[in-house]
């Protein structure tokens, strides 16, 4: 196990080496000039080039990869002194010179050439609200989901199979972006008045007389919205896989020895035939956060979607980059994640 789980941690700081290259040369071989974006059109040359050493972008490419390297690792070279300290938050390991030590830290992202500042601050501010949109959609996904492929797979060719696949079918063939304008249109304006539900509005709000406060019912639309895909997916292999444990031969044994319906489809069944399910979940899940952006943007709620999308608008490209950085990060946990439940779920899966 050990040895599995040291490969698998491999592979993935291989995965994450690949996105930062591509990512950093990506944003900074492009034609724009973020000093140029940040100053307007009509700034003089001397207040460019200060924008540019500001941020380092003074110095050729080869030169800011390192930087940009050395930003990124835990583990980091740095200058001996107390504002490099508090920019990074680092804690020496030891020194190699005078001037210069070796430092644990967390990962910087850099500064928002907008605001000014840390990106790593700006992305905390929104990700908690992705997150919890993103779980609570997969949580009534994946509910919702498994009961529906469950009762089609248990009734084959009934009323019940035809009208979970039809809504499966649906539910794939629509886009988050169309369903989102759908959904808000209908639940959150033509029907407000019974719902309660506003086309659009944050997680959190502000209250003259309690404060910031958290406003749940501006999250069932985009939860719905985000859900409905993986939702008919894991309807559609849920009922697949059901099908295909049902025909297996220790089945028909626990039908034989008369086991209750409920022990044979729920702890025979289903167990055996959730492996394709979890991948699924476990996938849409990471896409969700990355698949989040339009529907954000659609409903108006401030998440981590919303905060790239402005990002985009406006050519902060630090604040992008350290967005795709993060949602790369989690489809490497969930995948690392992924390989230990099944082992869980499945012992005769190897640790291959």
């Amino acid at each position: 196990m050990i040895s599995y789980l040291l490969r698998k941690l491999l592979y993935g700081f291989a995965v994450m080496l690949g996105v930062v290259v591509v990512v950093f040369f990506l944003f900074n071989v492009l034609p724009a000039d973020p000093a140029r974006m940040t100053q307007g059109q009509r700034s003089d040359v001397q207040s460019l080039e200060a924008v540019r050493k500001e941020f380092g972008l003074d110095k050729p490419i080869p030169v800011q990869f390192a930087y940009y390297l050395n930003d990124l690792s835990p583990i980091g070279f740095h200058l001996n002194n107390k504002e490099e300290q508090q920019k990074y938050g680092y804690i020496k390991l030891f020194s190699i010179s005078k001037n210069h030590v070796i430092a644990l830290k967390w990962p910087y992202l850099r500064r928002s050439y907008q605001t000014r500042k840390d990106v790593a601050k700006t992305l905390l501010g929104v990700i908690p609200n992705t997150l919890i949109l993103a779980t609570t959609a997969m949580a009534f996904a994946s509910f919702i989901g498994i009961f529906l492929g469950v009762m089609a797979a248990v009734h084959q060719n009934t009323w019940i199979d035809k009208l979970a696949v039809s809504f499966s079918i649906i539910g794939i063939s629509a886009p988050s972006f169309f369903a989102g304008i759908i959904i808000a249109w209908v639940f959150g304006f033509v029907l407000s008045k019974y719902t309660g539900l506003n086309m659009s509005g944050s997680l959190t709000g502000y209250d003259p007389f309690k404060g910031e406060v958290i406003i749940w019912k501006n999250l069932i639309l985009p939860m719905v919205t985000l859900g409905l895909r993986p939702l008919a997916i894991i309807v559609q292999l849920t009922r697949n896989a059901m099908l295909d444990v049902l025909g297996q031969d220790y089945i028909r044994t626990a039908k034989a020895k008369g086991l209750d319906k409920n022990s044979i489809i729920y702890k025979h069944t289903l167990k055996n035939a959730l492996n394709p399910v979890v991948t699924a979940i476990a996938t849409w899940f990471a896409s969700l956060l990355a698949g989040s952006f339009f529907v954000e943007y659609i409903f108006g709620y401030n998440g981590l979607g919303k905060a790239t999308v402005d990002a985009l608008e406006t050519s902060d490209f630090p604040v992008v980059m350290g967005a795709i950085l993060f949602i790369a990060f989690i489809f490497v946990v969930i995948s690392l994640l992924v390989d230990l439940l099944y082992v869980w779920i499945d012992p005769r899966v190897k640790l291959n």
